[in-house]
């Protein structure tokens, strides 16, 4: 199988082919972050790296050959996380580039396969005018299913459809969900949240290397009302509060765990009695990577890819439904 990757990030769509037994014969990488083509190419050596997706027609590449396209296109501007711009935002409207070259690679091959990713929060408005443009509904899935992280993404392919009275839509089934919760994959101890919320590419922004000052630092976005990432409480007596220091520190803890309850937008996980964020470990196991998947990166980096990528399993998945 020969294959096209656009956006490729940290390489997830080459690394569930490997992993469902489909034999790659070229497979071309388009990514610009200098780190995510180093991941890439510690773990498949053999990617051909083509660069920026917008000067794709510069590609020496055989598209008649090609068997199956995968985009997961930028969600900043569909995000209910970010500003919501829509798909014609300046980062999501790169969609559109993947269209162009879906439609240029149909035209030399119609069997061509694709898988098109995007988030859940997208609009309907959005959602629409995306399927319209591929032809296909998507399918929704949560990674909740199959990893300990809640992450609800649409899945756009031809993989396996059917046709209902007015569309075609993506026929992929669930995922059988394996249970998995956040308690189970953290290194070190206790959550108060049974799953994850997303990772973010932006967490790694909150990560810092020395655990007092890190506990420092969320405890006072917390007190703000500031988002913040999966936070992992680390408390040898397995109470349920930080240190009861009078003063600053008191009204922080009451902050996050009013914050906790009410919005559910932060992970707790105790150690220590301090607040850490989620170790590159738990970020790949999140994702349903091996442990030492990104180990030759930094973690702010692991953080960057992992937070803007594919849930590996989801993937796999979805690749079972290809007929060899």
């Amino acid at each position: 199988m020969n294959v096209v990757s656009l956006f490729n990030g940290m390489n997830t769509g080459r690394q569930a082919l490997e992993n469902v037994g489909i034999k790659v014969n070229k497979y071309y990488s388009s990514e610009i972050k200098p780190y995510a083509i180093e991941l890439t190419q510690h773990h498949f050596p053999d990617t051909i790296q083509v660069g920026d997706v917008t000067k794709w027609k510069e590609w020496d590449i055989d598209w008649q050959s090609i068997d199956l396209i995968l985009s997961g296109s930028p969600c900043q501007d569909l995000s209910a996380a970010g500003k919501r711009a829509g798909i014609n935002g300046s980062r999501s409207s790169l969609f559109f580039v993947f269209v162009e070259i879906l439609e240029h690679i149909k035209s030399l091959n119609p069997k061509v396969l694709f898988l098109q990713e995007n988030v859940g929060s997208a609009s309907k408005l959005d959602v629409g005018i995306m399927s319209r443009a591929l032809g296909v509904y998507p399918v929704r899935i949560n990674s909740k299913l199959v990893t300990a992280q809640l992450r609800d993404r649409y899945y756009w392919s031809n993989i396996k459809t059917k046709e209902t009275m007015f569309d075609i839509v993506t026929d992929i089934p669930q995922p059988k969900d394996l249970g998995i919760m956040f308690k189970d994959i953290v290194t070190g101890g206790r959550v108060e949240r049974v799953k994850a919320n997303a990772m973010l590419e932006s967490d790694y922004k909150h990560i810092i290397k020395d655990e007092i000052k890190q506990d420092i630092y969320i405890k006072k976005r917390l007190a703000k009302g500031k988002q913040t990432p999966n936070l992992i409480y680390v408390d040898v007596d397995k109470h349920c509060c930080l240190k009861t220091d009078i003063g600053s520190q008191t009204r922080n803890q009451k902050s996050m765990y009013h914050r906790n309850e009410t919005t559910g937008m932060i992970t707790l996980i105790y150690e220590n009695e301090l607040v850490r964020t989620i170790n590159q470990i738990e970020m790949c196991r999140l994702q349903g990577f091996p442990d030492n998947y990104c180990d030759i990166l930094t973690t702010a980096k692991a953080n960057s890819l992992l937070g803007d990528g594919w849930t590996l399993p989801i993937i796999e998945h979805i690749f079972n439904f290809i007929e060899r």
